[in-house]
């Protein structure tokens, strides 16, 4: 099984998701930044190194939002969905076909890999389920 990391990154009520390249496994799906986690390192630093590799940015891991277990033909992942903030820099698409901020209620109009859609269900289910006065990313980390 490969454990990989994400992120889930808010800028408001709106969460940051990235394209995949065309000439990548799962072309031009959409999908949260991050990637596999290398022998000898903890989650939260796999997570801050593929920011940094993918994004040019510097984020501060904030605690797990949730896990999954998907498995594609070619190989059984081990997901982990982490919250994170932006500590430095401007997203870039070094690694990726485009980046994009949205809502949970924008979701349906973007084709994600099949490892994200229970994560994503998980989130908009989460959101459905607070206040209005304390919407996930209000309890997320991220600084007002």
């Amino acid at each position: 099984m490969t454990e990989v990391v994400a992120a889930l990154i808010w800028d408001g009520n709106r969460f940051m998701i990235c394209q995949r390249p065309a000439g990548k496994a799962r072309p031009l799906l959409w999908e949260f930044v991050g990637g596999k986690v290398e022998p000898g390192e903890t989650k939260e630093q796999a997570l801050i190194r593929e920011c940094q590799e993918e994004l040019g940015i510097t984020v501060r891991p904030s605690g797990v939002f949730c896990e999954v277990t998907h498995d594609y033909p070619d190989l059984t992942v081990h997901l982990t969905l982490l919250h994170a903030v932006i500590s430095s820099g401007t997203p870039q698409k070094l690694e990726h076909n485009d980046i994009r901020w949205i809502t949970p209620e924008e979701i349906p109009q973007y084709e994600f890999c099949p490892a994200d859609v229970e994560l994503l269900e998980k989130i908009i289910q989460y959101n459905e389920s607070v206040s209005r006065a304390a919407p996930l990313w209000k309890r997320s980390g991220t600084p007002d």
